[in-house]
C-alpha cells in the first residue's frame, strides 16, 4: 500500500477531497518526522511508538578495498508496535 492509495481510503472515507487529504496525511508525516528530529517520541495509541535509538560508532569495511573504516554514531528512528494491534494482526480473518 502506497501514500497514494492511504489517501484514497481516508478521503472516501471522511468524505474529504483528495487534495485535502493528502495534505492531512503530509502534515502527519511531517509532524512525525520533525519530533523524532528533535528526540522526542511520538505515541498513537493502539498502533505504535515512534522513537529512536542511537547506534554505537563501529567499524566496518569497504566492500570495494577492504580497507577498515570508521562508522560514526547516529540515531535512527524506531517503530514499535502496539500489543492491540500486533493482536489485531495475528487475529483470524473470521475474528474481525
Amino acid at each position: 500500500m502506497t501514500k497514494a492509495d492511504i489517501v484514497d481510503i481516508i478521503a472516501e472515507g471522511t468524505g474529504l477531497t483528495k487534495i485535502e487529504t493528502a495534505a492531512v496525511v503530509d502534515g502527519m508525516i511531517a509532524t512525525i518526522s520533525y519530533a523524532l528530529k528533535k528526540g522526542e517520541p511520538v505515541d498513537l495509541r493502539g498502533f505504535g511508538r515512534f522513537h529512536t535509538v542511537v547506534r554505537a560508532p563501529r567499524k566496518g569495511r569497504n566492500p570495494k578495498t577492504g580497507e577498515e573504516v570508521e562508522i560514526p554514531s547516529r540515531r535512527m528512528p524506531v517503530f514499535r508496535v502496539s500489543k492491540q494491534l500486533r493482536d489485531f494482526v495475528n487475529a483470524p480473518d473470521d475474528e474481525f
